[in-house]
């Protein structure tokens, strides 16, 4: 039974490995679009006016939303995770 703990363990310490690289892509895609509108002007930048601005600024908004909640949803996922190998290991003290 501790052997298959173990693999069911590395199993998720890979897959918790692979959600944190694509979060982090998505985390680099977020910081860079923040230094893109940075770099935007404060005189009257070329968006087609105050609608493509904000239609610009809407974009970068929901890309750190974005961001945001892909964070809280591997925390979500790490803490459902780890609840269950907790309950194995408890049962398994019991036995």
């Amino acid at each position: 039974m501790e052997q298959k703990i173990t693999e069911i363990i590395t199993h998720m310490s890979h897959s918790h490995q692979q959600m944190a690289r694509v979060i982090d892509a998505e985390r680099q895609v977020a910081v860079r679009m923040a230094q893109v509108v940075h770099a935007i002007p404060d005189t009257e930048p070329g968006f087609e006016g105050v609608p493509g601005l904000i239609e610009n600024s809407g974009r970068v908004n929901k890309s750190v939303v974005s961001y945001l909640n892909a964070i809280a949803d591997l925390q979500e996922a790490m803490a459902e995770n780890l609840g269950f190998v907790l309950k194995e290991m408890r049962s398994q003290d019991e036995e």
